[in-house]
């Protein structure tokens, strides 16, 4: 799957088309991540289901095969893992730099093994995302920290102890990290300010699937009671609502219609209120968990988003709405909220002639309407290629985007996707 020159490869794509059709949501990249990774935490083989094929996946399974665990890929989207005999506790510099989710492998092994080294994280340049709070909750755990020559040294005398959790602010991925070391520490372990994503509950539900004892799912207040061990188990990781709402604003921007299927509307309804709220039709068939979204006959107006954790409108979908709101009437405003320095896209959406100006650092307003036009434009990070793909689909003429290796981070096959709702969209080299 992953392509060898990724890095030269370019997306072209002709715009003006309307799409329709269906479209099957894939597994959800951030829920297989911390899952696939919370394999660490046990000798016994976990059998998972649903995992995207995407360059993020790939590169975890190249971390863990550098650990020894026994990775055995499976037809569609099945996954054997069997962490028992692992061979080293370093996660390399050279695999972590490419995906921030990598350090999640550190809560895992430090809980089950007393000690490990892992790099310091890369991933999207969407602005600082420390880790501090997996390091300052972690030595509240009892472990000792140090950082030296761009890795952290974790090690613990004896087990992590459960102790109370308090993030200054919500984090997933600290959240998550915290929640797999507390399974396996010695004594109650609560975390207060605790990441509520749809995401974080799928590892929560597996956790328990392998023996973990685990309470308040789906709010700010997890506890944790530790246990001596961990044991196999099987799970299917939900559905992407990232890429629900992408695919739903491709049919919003380009008048069309497209029905998604294996979906769950509860994990997107702020981003589907703000999208009946600017006119377009949302439908659900809960029988057969699939959403239609249809534009064939609406008027698109603009609309006020502003990105907050869950349950609030994600930041994963802000440069999707902003290029919804370029084709909408009226003028709309975006405050970021969650991430900083996350409007790169802006740049790159005022070469296709959209009318986007900055209110402060984390507002801008985007006056829509204005005639889209194809344009040569550079993707910044993985979220911010999606809303310059959408506004492609939109644009009169011919766009080319580069730097496409980003969407591979996260989109399962999206130009054929796309193609198969009538889009026409290609990628080549450069």
């Amino acid at each position: 799957f992953i392509r060898k020159n990724a890095n030269m490869e370019k997306i072209i794509i002709k715009g003006g088309k309307a799409l329709f059709g269906d479209i099957k949501i894939s597994g959800a990249k951030n829920a297989a991540l911390p899952i696939i990774i919370s394999a660490l935490l046990t000798a016994d083989e976990v059998e998972l289901s649903n995992i995207p094929s995407l360059v993020d996946i790939k590169t975890l399974y190249k971390i863990f095969k550098t650990l020894g665990v026994t990775v055995e890929e499976l037809p569609k989207g099945k996954v054997k893992i069997r962490a028992d005999r692992i061979s080293s506790l370093t996660a390399e510099y050279d695999l972590v730099k490419m995906m921030r989710a990598s350090v999640l492998v550190l809560g895992p092994l430090l809980t089950r093994f007393s000690k490990c080294k892992v790099a310091l994280p890369g991933g999207c340049a969407i602005g600082a995302r420390p880790v501090n709070f997996h390091l300052d909750a972690l030595q509240k755990m009892g472990a000792k920290i140090e950082i030296e020559d761009g890795y952290i040294n974790a090690s613990v005398q004896g087990r992590l102890q459960g102790a109370e959790i308090t993030f200054p602010r919500i984090s997933v991925g600290a959240t998550e990290n915290i929640l797999m070391a507390a399974t396996l520490a010695e004594g109650t372990t609560v975390i207060n300010n605790a990441a509520a994503e749809p995401e974080v509950e799928d590892l929560a539900r597996l956790l328990i699937k392998m023996g973990a004892k685990i309470s308040g799912i789906g709010t700010n207040c997890l506890t944790v009671q530790g246990v001596e061990r961990l044991y196999g188990a099987t799970h299917m990781v939900i559905p992407d609502r990232i890429e629900a709402a992408t695919y739903m604003i491709a049919a919003a921007i380009t008048k069309g219609k497209i029905t998604l299927h294996g979906v769950m509307p509860g994990h997107i309804t702020a981003v589907i209120d703000i999208m009946r709220q600017m006119g377009v039709d949302i439908t659900f068939h809960p029988l057969s968990h699939t959403i239609t979204s249809d534009a064939t006959s609406s008027h698109i107006v603009a609309a006020n988003v502003a990105t907050d954790v869950y349950p609030a409108f994600p930041t994963d979908v802000q440069a999707q709405i902003m290029a919804l709101m370029l084709v909408a009437e009226g003028t709309s405003i975006i405050t970021e909220n969650v991430f900083e320095n996350r409007f790169m896209h802006v740049p790159e959406m005022q070469r296709m002639n959209a009318d986007i100006s900055f209110i402060n650092d984390t507002s801008v307003s985007i006056k829509g309407g204005r005639t889209l036009k194809g344009a040569p434009v550079m993707a910044s990070d993985l979220r911010a290629s999606a809303g310059l793909v959408l506004a492609a689909l939109a644009a009169e003429g011919t766009t080319e985007i580069e730097r496409v290796y980003h969407l591979d981070r996260g989109y399962e096959r999206l130009e054929e996707k796309l193609t198969a709702c009538g889009a026409d969209i290609k990628r080549v080299d450069e």
